[in-house]
């Protein structure tokens, strides 16, 4: 396996991870500054423990790019403007899965950095519509989903080209990276669903999503049970729309290879 198909194998395999999360928290749609500061409050407690793991995980050549990319004070100086200005009271969330994912290679954590790197891209989206429903901007409630701005482009590129780097063209390696931006997606979704599941509109299963390439999980499956099976999910797993997809070739631009909905927040 070329070491090119890494972000492909990776946005194949948690499509139907990201379509579930996309539904749960509707970042695009118009909604209260209540809604909106539970979801603040749930990015805050999961980057909390998140990105302190992932910075230990990391190799110390890594470790200096990690920090300038993290975005967990933005999201805390968010939960803070929205409590002293905006008078929203701050929802309690605990992020237990976060705290267990399993980081214990590089193909782990380039496989869990993929959804938060990749959720950066849909601030682009949400960014104007925050400012347009409910006045929020950066500097007003809104830093974490300004994030870098114009930069973050460029910074998904790179992202881009260290992960394919790192991961390599191991076939058991893309597996594990696989597997491990799953159980990320897992680990925020069962964050979320108690914050703002209760206002979630459902949608009915659509048909199974596609996997990373079976042949692969069946090769190393015996290798590494827990990695290479799907993760238990609680809710249905949701496909996108066949027609709306298009077919998982190379893409020729920066951010075709990125989650393609508003959790690319993947938004």
């Amino acid at each position: 396996m070329s070491s090119e198909t890494v972000l492909a194998e990776l946005r194949l395999t948690t499509r139907a991870e990201h379509d579930r999360i996309d539904n749960l928290l509707r970042l695009t749609e118009p909604m209260t500054l209540q809604r909106y500061g539970a979801i603040m409050c749930g990015f805050d407690a999961f980057l909390r423990v998140w990105e302190p793991r992932i910075h230990a995980a990391l190799p110390e050549r890594l470790q200096g790019w990690f920090r300038l990319r993290r975005r967990g004070g933005f999201a805390s100086a968010d939960v803070e403007w929205l409590r002293a200005v905006a008078c929203v009271e701050p929802v309690p969330a605990a992020a237990h899965m976060a705290a267990t994912l399993p980081l214990r290679d590089l193909a782990d954590v380039m496989g869990s950095l993929y959804v938060i790197e990749g959720s950066a891209l849909g601030g682009r989206v949400i960014a104007p519509q925050l400012r347009k429903s409910l006045g929020l901007d950066q500097g007003r409630g809104a830093s974490y989903f300004h994030g870098f701005g114009g930069e973050t482009g460029v910074m998904w590129a790179n992202f881009r080209v260290l992960a394919a780097l790192e991961v390599g063209e191991s076939s058991r390696h893309v597996v594990r990276a696989c597997n491990s931006a799953r159980r990320t997606f897992a680990a925020m979704i069962d964050l979320f669903e108690p914050l703002v599941g209760a206002s979630a509109s459902r949608i009915e299963p659509a048909a199974a999503p596609a996997q990373v390439a079976p042949a692969l999980l069946r090769a190393f499956a015996e290798d590494d049970p827990e990695s290479t099976l799907p993760m238990p999910l609680d809710v249905a797993q949701l496909d996108l729309d066949a027609a709306s997809v298009a077919p998982p070739e190379r893409p020729t631009d920066v951010s075709s290879d990125a989650p393609d909905r508003a959790l690319d927040t993947r938004g």
